[in-house]
């Protein structure tokens, strides 16, 4: 069911939106509805994420050396890997 919405907006973003759907083929009110939708969709699946047994049995496996340098070591398999 669709209802109304009244939005205040600066003016210049209002007569960019129009030209932008205009050249779209669609309207204000569908590229509205569309934005929140995926806004709304994307932070749902954020908290959705379940972690799998597997996956969380293989935490904390593989140890480290202390002071292990990420950076330095990613370096390194990039150079190699181009040569």
């Amino acid at each position: 069911m669709d209802k109304k919405l009244t939005l205040s907006l600066n003016q210049k973003i209002i007569e960019q939106a129009k030209k932008y759907a205009k050249r779209n083929g669609t309207s204000l009110s569908k590229m509205i509805e569309s934005y929140f939708q995926s806004i709304t969709n994307s932070q749902e699946e954020e908290t959705d994420i379940k972690i799998t047994p597997l996956v969380e049995s293989l935490c904390g496996v593989g140890k480290l050396p202390e002071g292990f340098d990420y950076k330095k070591s990613r370096i390194k398999y990039l150079e190699n890997k181009t040569n």
